[in-house]
């Protein structure tokens, strides 16, 4: 009886890597990726409870404990950044989210495979580019010789400075990021929609069921988990605005609804054209403290998502 038990025990860790270590081996280098890039990086945080100068000492020189954060937190520029961010993400967040999954299903309700590809093809090439060639785009199309004002002033309408205007900024934020990630973000959409079994759109439509309520009764919740997996990750990266983004399109004109956490951080501790710079503990004060919020948030949305549908990232 002991003999054939042990037969069942399943191999231990240590001799499944050994028997395949051919196959493990990939995971060396991203394995190694993360630990050099991600989480030794992440020793540097020291330096937001410590006063760093610069110099050999890289890790500060005096104890300092909470004073950047009492800092940050007393700072009125930080919770304009701060409402920015939270603003912007959630606005962007309710609004994509819902058009990529709508976009995906009618996607999939193609019948021709041609057009069906081309549209696809066609939607999700705007992620490639290059954001720097998209900001320059944007600031193209919004400017005053731009096609935009050109068609206001031949309606007679007098032209408007899009890209100075700082009540304009979320509009452009936000529509200029749904024409970028619309088409691919329906890629996992469209690929979990694949793994659906056909035979319960044969059951539906014996039943009468309509496009609409196939879609509603049988595709959504075929796609469940992945929509809530995506949704999960989304709310985890509500603090993290598109750093690259905000800082080619914003300008102090606009401080006032586009400045975000990421750029607050990059002007108190890199610095530029408009910021102080050289602020590094405090710069990585605030960082640690829209890391944890974002942790915070994405094991919140995790636990939620656990719940109610018994679909999560753990």
């Amino acid at each position: 009886m002991s003999n054939a038990r042990l037969a069942m025990r399943k191999p231990s860790l240590v001799a499944h890597v050994r028997k395949e270590w051919k196959l493990y081996s990939f995971l060396i280098i991203p394995i190694a990726y993360f630990v050099i890039f991600k989480y030794l990086p992440m020793l540097g945080n020291v330096i937001a409870f410590r006063k760093y100068r610069g110099g050999p000492n890289i890790f500060g020189t005096e104890w300092v404990g909470l004073r950047y954060f009492h800092m940050f937190l007393k700072d009125p520029t930080f919770w304009r950044a701060f409402n920015n961010t939270i603003f912007l993400s959630i606005t962007y967040l309710v609004i994509r989210f819902p058009i990529t999954l709508i976009f995906a299903l009618l996607l999939n309700e193609l019948r021709s495979m041609r057009v069906k590809k081309l549209v696809q093809t066609v939607s999700y090439l705007p992620h490639f580019i290059s954001m720097v060639i998209v900001a320059g785009m944007i600031k193209e199309i919004v400017s005053l010789t731009g096609p935009i004002n050109t068609l206001l002033g031949h309606l007679g309408i007098e032209k408007i400075q899009f890209i100075s205007l700082p009540q304009w900024f979320p509009t452009i934020y936000i529509t200029s990021g749904i024409w970028q990630g619309l088409g691919w973000g329906t890629i996992l959409y469209l690929a979990a929609m694949t793994s659906i079994n056909t035979e319960l759109y044969e059951a539906a439509s014996i039943d009468g069921a309509s496009r609409f309520r196939k879609a509603w009764h049988v595709t959504i919740p075929g796609i469940l988990p992945t929509i809530m997996t995506l949704l999960v990750l989304d709310i985890g990266g509500i603090m993290g605005s598109n750093f690259e983004k905000v800082l080619l399109l914003y300008n102090p004109l606009t401080y006032e609804t586009a400045d975000v956490i990421s750029t607050y951080v990059y002007r108190m501790g890199i610095g530029g054209k408009e910021g102080v710079g050289g602020n590094f503990s405090f710069a990585t004060a605030v960082g640690l403290f829209d890391g944890v919020i974002g942790l915070i948030l994405v094991t919140l949305a995790n636990f939620v998502s656990k719940k109610t549908t018994k679909t999560g990232l753990w």
